[in-house]
């Protein structure tokens, strides 16, 4: 008769047992979650801010980064250049009006970075060009970036992937002018129209 008061008390030291069990396993898998992906890179003096991609067709060839860069510095700095894993080159190109048209042009010498100034590379003006893509680059993905600069010297970062309709981060004022910016790359789909300086070209027709 006393083997079923004893059963009971088993039965329920296996219940108290499973049950912190399992409550410790939730807790140890939130304890897992992956911190955000930093936002800000630094080299030397200069400090670059949320760089990011629109996402890309299957068909594209070419996509553009931006980001704001801050010099801290008291010297003036110049953005020479760059070089990613995801493209076969990388260049700088600004946009102008020919006839009313905006053109992209490469930017011969770099990107100047006067001393204690913010320069920001936008949609529909600077940009870091990312010429023969090896793959689309996907929303919600992100891709390693290394950028040059002359007196720094090379800065890694890491350029977050988003949806074409989405804005800047932290620009969403500039929401409109960045959309009809995106309609005209189709994303960047209409490089063709993009005319390099005849001394330099760019070798955007695909």
């Amino acid at each position: 008769m006393r083997a079923a008061p004893l059963l009971a008390a088993l039965l329920l030291v296996s219940g108290t047992a499973l049950a912190h069990g399992e409550h410790g396993h939730g807790q140890g898998h939130a304890q897992q979650t992956p911190a955000a992906a930093p936002t800000e890179f630094t080299a030397g003096e200069i400090k670059a801010e949320s760089p990011w991609a629109r996402a890309t067709t299957s068909q594209a060839k070419a996509g553009a980064v931006y980001l704001t860069l801050h010099n801290d510095g008291t010297a003036a700095d110049r953005l020479t250049g760059g070089d990613t894993p995801v493209a076969e080159r990388v260049e700088l190109h600004s946009h102008i009006m020919d006839g009313g048209i905006a053109r992209m042009r490469q930017v011969e010498g770099g990107i100047p970075l006067p001393p204690v100034e913010s320069v920001t590379l936008a949609p529909g003006g600077l940009h870091v060009m990312l010429i023969g893509l090896k793959a689309p680059l996907a929303a919600g993905e992100s891709f390693p970036l290394t950028l040059t600069f002359e007196k720094a010297g090379p800065m890694s970062l890491t350029v977050a992937v988003r949806k074409p309709g989405d804005a800047a981060p932290g620009h969403d004022h500039h929401g409109h002018h960045e959309g009809h910016h995106g309609e005209g790359h189709g994303h960047h789909g209409h490089h063709g129209d993009a005319k390099p300086q005849p001394a330099k070209p760019t070798g955007h027709n695909h």
